[in-house]
């Protein structure tokens, strides 16, 4: 880290954490706004702009690095060496392409570490803040995808990436497109919302959100559903409502009556909702989107249980001629598949846990996968101790940390960036202002 020594550093404690700060919420501005840079604004540029938070998270951490500002934690210096291990692994035994083993490898280099930097500078008021910057982006997206959804895929709003004119939207139902937002892909829109319904529950039970926009945040997030025509985020909505749930019972300081309240708000929203001519017909998708998909993968069981946990079993069992070491770091994602072949595709497997096998092999995935659950489970334990103590926003923090961080697809930048990010925001929830 010799290199970095030279870096203009402020003196104080507090423009250091100022300027780390700053480094952070250019890293979240550039989540949201990335595909729309490489769709609408920049598509001559859309490929170095996949990877455009990437000087952010080194700038980071050199920063971090230089004024101690990186937890020191078991779970990221075991994955630093499992990392460069796979490096050396993928160069000896594996596919020998440098430039897809350092793609690959950027993802637990310079983004997970990202985690315990945010865990470090940030404390839960600065999370309060960037969940308030949520709800206010929550209304120019909700009236996006609202277009994307009427409009052709022709349309000027629904370019795809590079500026294509086949759109960005993915399939549906009954004829309409997914449509991903601001991003990229569909699965930005979708991770979007259902992080934005974390912070939309807990302002339902917690002072710190002007109560107008609160209203409309919440009126945006019902209506994605529909519009989104994606169970993912149903399902994501469902799971954070169950949390919330539970914090109401475990939070002695909440009257007994607030379950039902609860109930009853969210009964009028989504009545209120679908007297909108407007939503008739992304209901109808939705709804036929919902049962064809359930049919297929056997219904409600099928969808959860698969979903989540069959990949771990699918991961150890689909290839019988994997070698011990894997095939490579980086050969599971599509770029790397990209640069290896000339198209993009997934070489190894679509699933998470699959794509860490995979390239890495036996031992080293599973020592990943071992890294991101246990850290998952050190954050469940300490969510739920501070919600036992009277602090509810870890735990609603962690209804999107269980379902992004263990298994999320990392290969895929936006998902990786809401992952860390939201992974980073749980550990600063632990912060108080005052630390």
């Amino acid at each position: 880290m010799e290199r970095f020594s030279n870096l203009p550093i402020p003196a104080t404690l507090e423009n250091r954490h100022q300027l780390l700060k700053t480094g952070i919420w250019i890293y979240f501005i550039l989540l949201i706004f990335e595909g729309a840079l490489r769709k609408w604004f920049l598509p001559g540029f859309s490929a170095p702009l996949l990877i455009i938070r990437d000087p952010v998270a080194v700038w980071l951490i050199a920063v971090a690095w230089k004024n101690n500002q990186i937890v020191p934690s078991v779970y990221l210096k075991a994955m630093l060496v499992v990392t460069l291990i796979g490096i050396g692994t993928g160069l000896i035994f594996g596919h020998g392409n440098v430039a897809v083993i350092l793609f690959g490898a950027r993802i637990l280099l310079l983004h997970f570490p990202l985690i315990f930097i945010m865990g470090r500078v940030l404390n839960s008021e600065d999370v309060m803040r960037i969940g308030r910057v949520m709800l206010w982006i929550s209304i120019p997206m909700i009236i996006i995808i609202t277009l994307q959804f009427f409009s052709p895929q022709s349309a000027w709003i629904n370019r795809g990436v590079g500026g294509d004119p086949d759109g960005a939207g993915f399939s549906g139902a009954l004829g309409y497109f997914r449509p991903p937002g601001t991003f990229s892909f569909t699965n930005g829109n979708t991770l979007f919302f259902s992080f934005l319904s974390v912070f939309v529950l807990y302002f339902w039970f917690n002072q710190g959100a002007n109560r107008i926009l609160w209203i409309f945040a919440t009126l945006a997030l019902t209506a994605s559903i529909p519009f989104s025509i994606s169970r993912g985020l149903f399902f994501s909505v469902i799971i954070s409502i169950v949390f919330a749930l539970v914090a109401v019972l475990i939070d002695k300081s909440k009257p007994s009556y607030t379950i039902l309240i609860i109930g009853l708000v969210l009964s009028s929203f989504i009545f209120l909702i679908s007297q909108f001519e407007l939503l008739k017909a992304p209901l109808e998708a939705f709804t036929s989107r919902f049962d064809t998909a359930s049919d297929i993968e056997g219904g409600l069981e099928g969808t959860l249980i698969d979903r989540y946990l069959g990949d771990l079993i699918t991961s150890f069992t689909s290839d019988p001629n994997l070698p011990f070491w894997g095939y490579g770091m980086g050969m599971g994602t599509n770029v790397g598949s990209t640069l290896l072949t000339g198209a993009r595709s997934f070489l190894i497997a679509e699933g998470e846990w699959g794509r860490l096998i995979g390239e890495l092999g036996i031992l080293l995935g599973s020592l990943v996968i071992l890294i991101r659950l246990g850290f998952c489970l050190s954050l469940t334990l300490k969510s739920y101790q501070f919600l036992r103590a009277g602090s509810s926003l870890p735990w609603f923090m962690l209804s999107f940390v269980l379902l992004n961080v263990p298994q999320g697809q990392w290969a895929q930048p936006t998902a990786l960036g809401f992952a860390v990010f939201s992974g980073g925001l749980l550990m600063a929830s632990f912060n108080s202002e005052d630390t």
